[in-house]
Order: structure tokens, then C-alpha cells, then sequence
């Protein structure tokens, strides 16, 4: 499960090469992802196998977010607004990279464009009333793909599919939404040590 999201996480900013009827598509995306400043959503995460995890997912752009797995799994991913933790309570440690490494650094980053070093390259409208946009990087397509399914009318983020090097695929998809909430407690975007204290969120 714990490289299901690094794998998430390696893809960096977008590019876009797509015919010029998408460009309404991609400024909508852009628009919504821009004016998305906090989310709280419970999540299901499918993973490779058919196995499924879930949790509760918090945003706070620019810079913060956090993956809180529901009991008995005591795994999260936290940034703090420069470095993203991961905690494998397995192994009872944690990892870390800069934000700036990482697709966190273009969904947190103040300024959101579909521009960079990695390309769009798939958007399609499905009949279901979803807008699909499938990225992977530009100077290393291997590496893997990642498409995000948005509900179109409205706009809003409701899924995402990880594409692995290895051909594995991993879904993450989300409820219970709610967006541009204020959190009280701010220890939810910290690093806290689990083996010293296990904080509680009552946002």
C-alpha cells in the first residue's frame, strides 16, 4: 500500500499537447483545481490486488494536505507546506521529500496551470458526465500515467487512477466531500511522531 501513493507522488508539473477544442476543458480544470483552497472527503483506495483501504483525505492550498487511514491501519501522508511524510506504522518510520519533488507540489502550489514537464496526454468527456484527464511525464513515459476523473456539471475532483511502470493499477476515489472549510486543529498538516503522541482530529 505504502508505494501505491510514492508512486503517486513522483509526477511533477503538466504539459499539454491536445487539440484546441480541449483548451475549454483544461481552463475549467485549471479554474477549479485554482479556486480549491480546503477539502475534507472520505476516500476508498483500490489497490492492485482488488484489496481496499479507506480514510479520510484533508487539503489546505497553498502547501498542506494529509491520506489518514481508518483503523487498524495507522499508515498517513502528511505535507506541511515543504515536505511530504510518509509513515509506514509497520516499520514504525517515516520518509520524506520535498514538496517541490513531487505532483504535490503542482495540486498545492498557490498558482495552478496545466503547464511543464509532464503532458496531457488523453482528456476525454465520457458519457457518464465525467471529465477525464490522463498526465504522465515528459521525459519519462515508462514511469507510469495518472488519470483524474472530475465530475463536469459541476466541476469537481471525484476520482484518480495510478498507472504504474509495472502495468499495476491503483484507484483512489472520494465521498462525502466537503470544500473550502476552515480546520481548527492544525496538527492535522504536522508531522507528529506516532510513538510519541497520536493526535485526534475533530474537524
Amino acid at each position: 500500500m505504502r508505494y501505491i501513493f510514492l508512486s503517486l507522488f513522483v509526477f511533477l508539473f503538466f504539459s499539454s499537447e491536445v487539440r484546441a477544442d480541449k483548451i475549454s476543458d483544461i481552463k475549467n480544470i485549471e479554474n477549479y483545481l485554482q479556486q480549491l483552497k480546503t477539502m475534507k472527503a472520505r476516500f476508498i483506495q483500490t489497490a492492485p490486488d482488488g484489496s481496499k483501504t479507506s480514510g479520510i483525505f484533508y487539503l489546505e492550498r497553498p502547501g498542506k494536505m494529509r491520506f489518514e487511514y481508518d483503523p487498524p491501519i495507522d499508515d498517513f501522508i502528511v505535507a506541511n507546506g515543504k515536505r511530504i511524510y510518509f509513515y509506514d506504522a509497520e516499520m514504525q518510520q517515516q520518509s520524506n521529500v520535498a514538496i517541490g519533488e513531487t505532483l504535490a507540489d503542482f495540486i498545492l502550489r498557490e498558482n495552478i496551470k496545466l503547464a511543464g514537464d509532464i503532458k496531457i496526454v488523453d482528456i476525454k468527456n465520457k458519457k457518464e458526465g465525467t471529465l477525464n484527464v490522463t498526465l504522465t511525464q515528459r521525459v519519462d513515459p515508462e514511469a507510469g500515467a495518472i488519470t483524474l476523473i472530475f465530475d463536469k456539471n459541476p466541476i469537481r475532483l471525484k476520482k484518480w487512477v495510478i498507472f504504474d511502470a509495472q502495468g499495476l493499477t491503483t484507484e483512489i476515489s472520494l465521498w462525502e466531500i466537503e470544500t473550502n472549510i476552515v480546520f481548527k486543529d492544525k496538527n492535522i498538516f504536522r508531522y507528529i511522531d506516532p510513538k510519541k503522541i497520536k493526535p485526534t482530529y475533530n474537524d
